[in-house]
């Protein structure tokens, strides 16, 4: 498991004006999605629980320890 650990992205919201599925100050897992990446957007795994995309400048890529990455890797 420690290998998708490390490929796995974790952001911190920093903003979240319009989108009430994400709150500021809180760390979520980013998907991989190479088209919404081209047109500023992160896929984010939301309180639902499921990948939707989001202004990539509401967030700030952060690099979690393994033990914490354990606790917030989403099963999708």
């Amino acid at each position: 498991m420690q290998k998708k650990l490390l490929k796995t992205q974790f952001a911190l919201c920093i903003e979240n004006k319009g989108c009430e599925d994400i709150e500021k100050r809180k760390f979520y897992q980013i998907l991989p999605d190479e088209e919404g990446a081209r047109e500023g957007y992160l896929r984010v795994v939301d309180e639902s629980q499921e990948g939707y995309l989001y202004p990539e400048s509401y967030f700030v890529f952060v690099e979690l320890p393994p033990k914490a990455q354990e606790a917030f890797v989403a099963v999708v």
